[in-house]
């Protein structure tokens, strides 16, 4: 929460002499009406073979509303592929990586909430930029909508030995 400090002054002749003046000090807070996020800054995925799969939950994301109206707001998911240095050097494209949504798993204040993909079997890849969450506040309020979203990672028969890292990045506006 940001807040900017307002001071009003506001003056007035005193009653006891002409030519005194007062002023009347008012102080007035304004806080921020902000669209925010939070999300896993690491997660581990594990390991697996030439061939295997991955599934992992990345954690809690939370969306926090408190704009003013009835705004509605989009979180999309993008991921990078996932490399290692090697020797030898290793690369699992993003086309490899699955993800999917999965359903609420906490929430606060009234709004239409909108999983991008409720269920494993709605996993999608991500090899391009995907929704994966969207409401739309229905009353005035702060409003917050979390859940656990899960990776599958698919490797490749080519796939190195060794640890890739790489990046998925959540957003919203």
């Amino acid at each position: 929460m940001t807040a900017i400090a307002l001071t009003l002054a506001v003056g007035a002749p005193c009653a006891q002499a002409a030519d005194a003046r007062h002023a009347r000090h008012a102080t007035l807070a304004v806080r921020a009406l902000t669209l925010s996020m939070t999300a896993p800054t690491t997660a581990s995925l594990g390991s697996a073979g030439a061939k295997g799969t991955i599934s992992a939950t990345l954690g809690t994301v939370t969306v926090v509303d408190s704009r003013p109206g009835n705004p509605l707001w989009t979180a999309t998911v993008s991921a990078t592929d996932f490399t290692t240095s090697g020797p030898p050097a290793g690369t699992i494209a993003k086309g490899n990586i699955a993800y999917w949504s999965g359903p609420i798993t906490a929430q606060s204040g009234a709004s239409n909430r909108t999983p991008g993909q409720p269920t494993a079997a709605d996993r999608v890849s991500l090899s391009a930029l995907i929704t994966a969450f969207s409401a739309r506040k229905l009353l005035a309020v702060t409003t917050s909508t979390s859940w656990k979203p899960t990776l599958v990672v698919t490797i490749p028969v080519s796939a190195v030995s060794g640890t890739y890292t790489g990046t998925i990045t959540h957003s919203v506006a």
